[in-house]
């Protein structure tokens, strides 16, 4: 079956249709930001207009939380104009196929899945690490996505009582300790102030302050996965996300890992979907759980 697949992010969208897990006829256009609500209407209703005809199913991979159809967020300042805004009815404004929606990082995990032994691996997760933190979790060979959306959003698990506050407004989060957007903000008070990429550079050149500043980063995101071993079984975690992939952090990871007691450590590896992984794991997702819905198969089967 042929999908349209959509990955809307904070600065980009892109649409392509995917077939068998290959990508055709891609695009990507920025998000917009100036009355973002009415555009973004306008630009899905356009992006269909582009591939009508060519399509079985629409599969919807998006930033924020998808619930009932609604897309929102833990920080819907994050969102700006685009805080609950009706993301299925948009589409379905202008298509009678099915539509299926879910969190872009619970996306790129199920994509990531699909490399996988599945046969020996029955709990999973995908961590990136990037401007943000989030996750994506399956459990029982299952990504979770119910009952309202917020699995996965393991970024604002606690990493630190007495950390800094967080976006969505608790304090001490991972992703208030170990985001991008957590080492530029302490990287900026710095005599020299520094973006994410300069701090890795200084990292990589033994300079202490940035030795510092990532270890803490992967120190939390250690014990973020040590949580996850203990608490729900994981098997096996894969991390993704520019930071994730920066050189030389997923070392201090399993460095931090191993200073644990065995109960707490897994395998871990690098993600080895890049960019499109929400596209991908959007398409399979809908696909194998929402098209096998008794209706949808027996109607678009």
């Amino acid at each position: 079956m042929r999908c349209l697949a959509l990955d809307i992010g904070g600065t980009k969208i892109a649409a392509a249709i995917v077939k068998d897990g290959e990508i055709i006829q891609r695009q990507q256009i920025a998000t917009p930001q100036d009355n973002a609500a009415h555009a973004l209407h306008n630009v899905l209703a356009q992006l269909l207009m582009d591939y009508a005809g060519q399509f079985d199913y629409v599969a919807v991979a998006s930033t924020g939380i998808i619930n009932h159809g609604i897309l929102t967020a833990l920080n819907p300042k994050n969102l700006g104009g685009l805080a609950e805004f009706p993301l299925n009815e948009s589409i379905a404004r202008h298509t009678d196929k099915p539509i299926g929606l879910l969190n872009d990082v619970q996306a790129a995990a199920y994509a990531e899945y699909q490399l996988q032994d599945q046969s020996k691996l029955t709990n999973f997760a995908f961590i990136t690490v990037s401007t943000g933190v989030g996750g994506g979790l399956i459990v029982n060979r299952q990504l979770l996505t119910e009952p309202n959306g917020i699995a996965g959003h393991i970024g604002h698990t606690l990493a630190d009582p007495n950390g800094p506050e967080c976006g969505c407004g608790r304090r001490g989060c991972v992703e208030a300790v170990a985001a991008g957007r957590a080492i530029e903000a302490e990287a900026s008070t710095w005599d020299i102030p520094c973006s994410p990429k300069e701090v890795f550079e200084r990292f990589r050149k033994n300079d202490q302050k940035a030795i510092a500043l990532i270890e803490r980063s992967a120190r939390a995101i250690a014990n973020l996965i040590a949580d996850l071993k203990i608490s729900l079984d994981m098997q096996k975690v894969v991390v993704g996300g520019s930071v994730g992939l920066a050189e030389g952090y997923l070392p201090l990871i399993h460095r931090f890992l191993d200073e644990m007691p065995e109960i707490y450590r897994c395998e871990i590896e690098s993600a080895r979907f890049e960019q499109d992984a929400g596209l991908v794991g959007a398409a399979y997702w809908v696909k194998d759980i929402l098209l096998a819905q008794v209706g949808w198969e027996a109607r678009y089967g």
